[in-house]
């Protein structure tokens, strides 16, 4: 048996080296090990590979090239975007025997369609350039991700990334209606359709979205853009506890209906480490409280109509005694501090030390009970660790995250103590996510981190289908090896 996933031991040789190189040009080129070393590690420092080569293609065609030459040779490939990722799916491995496959260069905005919704761009456009040139169009791409000023749609769609506003508009997946797709054979697919409804044969474009690389690589794409809201209102309101926060998502969600498009549960914890490491952020409350919910109302009307909806929520939640304290943006410069301070959270963790993550999903009316048994059954495991609960409450999704007990030692020697918990604690949480129902990778994908545990919680016929899926797609298995699924091939 063959394992597909196992990295070359040796890198190219220098003559197929060239090769490749001619394809993007020496410029667009890099083999010096300080240049190429950022490239190799993704941002927590939890996966760092070797490569021998980042290659930079300007245009379908060199990426159509590089896969052509990647795929008669053996020469297994790593696409990558803006190296956000969470779980090393963007990371090659050790070895050397993988080479990169860098999008950066590929960021032009093709065409922007304010009368059909839509805008097509290169998939190496960093996100937040996408929300500006809908913006300069009076329209509104809608995802929203804290790392949206380096992260690339390419990644964005290859990981089916979420955020902040889900709960309004969807993922990446319902904001997508084309792409455009090198396959591993150097094959181009142009699948750049801006039809909202195409009933003709399997949906191909779903294969590619939230593959993580594995089947080929997108180069474009076609997203939706929405009108803007003519206007907002943002709160931040106390709060006691996460069965709190539901019943408080439930009554806004009567109040504004469509209008809600932000709900996010944030613990005292949290706020706490923003204030503490990240410069700017303040308490916009005059006193502490131990659980927050971030909610944003937006009116296709105006601003007034948006406001009213914001004081009749006020009303029915004193009513029911819901809130202890709130607090609504005034002005956009208000609005913008509230969301950077959700936005810092991830950040703000890393000078405490050691944190294990979880990107998990439960129902949402088990939010609450989620969290309390998994508080219970970690700090059980381990006494006087740091839980930092947050996350998207309106569709279930919370960000986990456990920071190491704050003893005073933050060497880096106890951090890496405090990692080798990693396992037993994901054990913890992933079994009581997946006994409620939920899933183990709500918006980060799966990467080389969960890749085991995959395989070990799906039905073993959807394992079957996916790698059959991964043969058909990938024969060569030179398609981000060990990634998302391990393929092996009896010879």
């Amino acid at each position: 048996m063959v394992d597909k996933n196992a990295a070359m031991t040796t890198s190219p040789d220098k003559t197929l080296l060239l090769r490749f190189i001619a394809i993007v040009g020496e410029r667009h080129a890099l083999t010096n090990s300080d240049d190429v070393a950022p490239h190799l590690i993704e941002q927590r420092g939890l996966y760092k590979g070797e490569s021998a080569l980042v290659l930079k293609p300007g245009c379908t065609e060199e990426v159509a090239a590089i896969l052509k030459l990647a795929s008669e040779t053996g020469t297994p490939v790593v696409p990558q975007g803006g190296n956000t990722g969470m779980t090393g799916g963007q990371t090659p491995r050790s070895g050397g025997g993988e080479i990169i496959i860098s999008l950066a260069r590929m960021n032009q905005i093709r065409d922007v369609d304010p009368v059909g919704g839509t805008i097509t761009v290169d998939s190496g456009v960093v996100l937040h350039n996408v929300q500006q040139a809908a913006d300069a169009e009076g329209m509104l791409f809608p995802l929203s991700l804290g790392s949206e000023g380096s992260c690339q749609i390419g990644g964005n769609l290859s990981t089916n990334a979420g955020g902040t506003a889900v709960l309004a508009y969807g993922n990446t997946r319902a904001l997508c209606l084309g792409l455009e797709v090198v396959l591993p054979t150097g094959e181009i697919w142009d699948g750049l359709r801006r039809l909202k409804k195409d009933n003709t044969g399997y949906d191909l474009r779903d294969l590619f979205i939230g593959a993580e690389g594995t089947l080929g690589i997108i180069t474009a794409a076609v997203l939706k853009l929405f009108p803007k809201p003519k206007g907002r209102q943002t709160v931040f309101a106390g709060l006691d506890d996460p069965a709190i926060a539901l019943k408080l998502f439930r009554v806004t969600e009567e109040v504004c209906g469509q209008s809600l498009t932000g709900f996010e549960l944030i613990p005292r914890i949290a706020l706490d480490f923003t204030i503490r490491h990240v410069e700017g952020v303040r308490d916009p409350l005059t006193r502490p409280h131990p659980w927050y919910g971030l909610i944003e109302i937006s009116s296709g009307q105006s601003d007034e109509a948006a406001r009213a909806q914001m004081e009749e929520l006020f009303v029915r939640a004193d009513e029911l005694g819901l809130i202890r304290d709130a607090v609504a943006a005034e002005t956009e410069a208000q609005r913008e501090a509230l969301w950077f301070m959700r936005e810092s959270i991830s950040g703000a963790q890393k000078p405490e030390g050691g944190s294990i993550k979880h990107d998990v999903s439960v129902p949402v009316a088990r939010v609450a009970e989620f969290l309390a048994e998994a508080d219970k059954a970690v700090h059980e495991y381990m006494a006087g660790v740091r839980i930092v609960a947050f996350g998207h409450i309106g569709d279930g999704n919370i960000h986990y995250n456990i920071s190491q007990p704050d003893d005073g030692n933050k060497t880096t020697e106890a951090k890496a103590e405090f990692l080798t918990h990693w396992r037993p604690i994901n054990d913890i949480v992933h079994g009581i996510v997946l006994k409620m129902g939920g899933s183990i990778s709500a918006e980060h994908g799966i990467g080389q981190l969960k890749r085991d545990e995959l395989a070990r919680i799906r039905q073993p016929i959807e394992m079957d289908l996916m790698r059959r899926i991964k043969r058909s797609f990938d024969p060569a298995g030179i398609m981000n090896p060990g990634k998302v699924i391990a393929v092996p091939e009896n010879e």
